[in-house]
């Protein structure tokens, strides 16, 4: 009995090792019909995440329109779409489009040109974001109002630009890249963590008034976009617990990873996605359910900042 129990092992692992391969596969076809031939429309393209999700979009067949504040960027990211595509594959080549979302003014005549060039738009990607990192008091208005154009009034503006094309087609997919302090801010990120909170707020408001159309609103929300070449360290339980929580908080994920869940988000239509580890996560519950016992960690954690200098 032992015995085959030995013999048999392998072949179990064998066999799950196989279903796991025909799993990925299958999934990896259903991510690329999902968006073949769909008009897909990306800001901020020629972030580390919007190369991500041109090249994923890219690579499943889709029209891509690709924005961004840098032409000289922008046709960087063309070429190197361009040059990875697979001749046997059906690709298209993308579109450029300059837009900077913090000014508002010209949005609406990028809406007006992707809609005479295409005749409409599949799925929107709203990813472009705006963050500056100091004390409240040592920012200043315009500096505030330039991240809430960026990361709140730009993205609603483009949506509401494009958002009757999809209600009139009764068809669409409108994905808000966003962040987890849409759900709870971390100190000395005051107007960052404003435009969050607001981007969420309407495209949660939002989802419920077009769902009779068919038109689906997602939220995909990480802790940090991490660069490439960044990876985070090891929690240190022998620092104070402020250090510990907040260093948890701050390990983000890399781009490859938020735009294959983009895609997996578009393919399921899923509304909501949180990316986070266990310790955001947990964050979340306790900023809900014990929000005195929150705000005094976050308060120690500030006042032992201020305090200490930062390491490095």
């Amino acid at each position: 009995m032992g015995v085959m129990t030995v013999l048999m092992l392998p072949l179990l692992l064998l066999g799950i090792s196989g279903l796991l391969f025909i799993y990925q596969e299958v999934s990896r076809l259903w991510s690329k019909s999902a968006v073949q031939n769909k008009v897909v429309v990306i800001t901020d393209a020629i972030s580390g995440l919007g190369k991500e999700c041109a090249r994923v979009f890219h690579t499943g067949g889709a029209r891509l329109v690709l924005c961004g504040k840098s032409w000289e960027r922008l046709e960087i990211l063309y070429e190197a779409l361009i040059s990875v595509a697979d001749p046997s594959k059906q690709t298209f080549t993308p579109k450029l489009i300059l837009l900077d979302l913090s000014d508002i003014s010209c949005v609406q005549d990028v809406a007006k040109e992707v809609l005479d060039c295409y005749g409409c738009v599949d799925i929107l990607i709203n990813n472009a974001s705006m963050k500056v990192k100091g004390p409240a008091h040592k920012i200043s208005l315009e500096l505030d109002k330039k991240i809430m154009d960026t990361n709140y009034f730009g993205p609603i503006t483009l949506t509401k630009a494009l958002l009757p094309n999809m209600i009139s087609r009764r068809t669409g997919q409108i994905v808000l890249v966003n962040n987890i302090q849409g759900k709870f801010g971390i100190p000395f990120r005051t107007a960052y963590a404003a435009s969050k909170h607001a981007a969420l707020g309407f495209f949660d408001c939002l989802r419920a008034e077009v769902d009779e159309y068919d038109v689906v609103v997602s939220t995909v929300s990480p802790t940090f976009i991490r660069s490439y070449h960044v990876h985070p360290g090891q929690g240190n339980w022998d620092a104070s617990i402020w250090k510990f929580f907040f260093r948890k908080l701050a390990h983000g994920v890399h781009p490859v990873e938020v735009a294959e869940e983009v895609m997996r988000t578009v393919r399921r239509r899923k509304q909501e996605v949180f990316m986070a580890n266990p310790i955001p996560k947990a964050a979340m519950y306790v900023r809900t359910f014990f929000p005195e016992f929150f705000f005094a960690v976050v308060a120690c954690g500030v006042r032992e900042k201020l305090n200490v200098p930062e390491e490095g």
